[in-house]
């Protein structure tokens, strides 16, 4: 396994500290449960935040996009914060004050380093596709040169930063257990639903078995 966050000033937890985490396991397991990510970057003096798709590989977190994004072209070298978050439940007390949500949260500082190999790029292309939908790569027609040149693809060190975590139910004034007041977990989760073929499909081409068995959090 590899080594634990490192816990510094900027990325270690305060306000309810007993939630962070600094453990890889912790952090590899919500960061491969969700392919969405936020990657926040300053910009002449101007704060962006950015959804994407990313995936893990060992100890660095890669993500792409288009060779003409300015912003991807500017973030390159430069520090960047990664966010990957799960809204696990509402959680609903007996008093506003302490209604709450249960969540995973992973936050990631390091700095944007760019993937320029071209042969690299394109094994990277591949291991995204098949985080995402895995046994789909093979049965692709093959990566262009043009379309190799036209992504970039960048990455970020999974070495400081920390997890946050809340599960359970309400925490009450203990007072307020007395009060005949429903309290208790909504869980929420996110689910795939039924594939939908295109309609230029080929007639004949029938579904996948890598897509009938799509899952999320692998």
């Amino acid at each position: 396994m590899s080594s634990d966050l490192k816990k510094t000033e900027r990325s270690r937890a305060r306000r309810v500290a007993k939630r962070g985490h600094y453990d890889r396991a912790t952090v590899d397991a919500i960061l491969d449960a969700t392919p969405l990510c936020h990657v926040a970057y300053v910009i002449d003096g101007e704060p962006y935040c950015t959804p994407t798709l990313h995936w893990r590989e060992g100890d660095h977190v890669y993500w792409h996009g288009s060779s003409a994004s300015r912003f991807l072209e500017k973030a390159i070298g430069g520090r960047v914060c990664l966010t990957v978050s799960h809204l696990d439940g509402l959680v609903l007390a007996r008093s506003a004050f302490h209604h709450s949500v249960n969540y995973r949260s992973v936050m990631l500082f390091g700095t944007a380093e760019k993937v320029e190999d071209p042969d690299e790029k394109a094994e990277k292309f591949r291991n995204l596709i098949e985080h995402l939908y895995p046994g789909r790569w093979d049965s692709l027609r093959p990566m262009l040169a043009k379309e190799v040149k036209a992504t970039t693809v960048l990455r970020i060190a999974i070495d400081e930063g920390a997890a946050k975590v809340r599960t359970g139910g309400p925490v009450d004034d203990e007072e307020d257990y007395a009060l005949p007041i429903w309290a208790g977990v909504v869980p929420l989760r996110l689910e795939l639903g039924e594939a939908q073929a295109d309609p230029r499909n080929l007639a004949g081409v029938e579904i996948p078995d890598h897509v009938a068995r799509l899952k999320i959090g692998r």
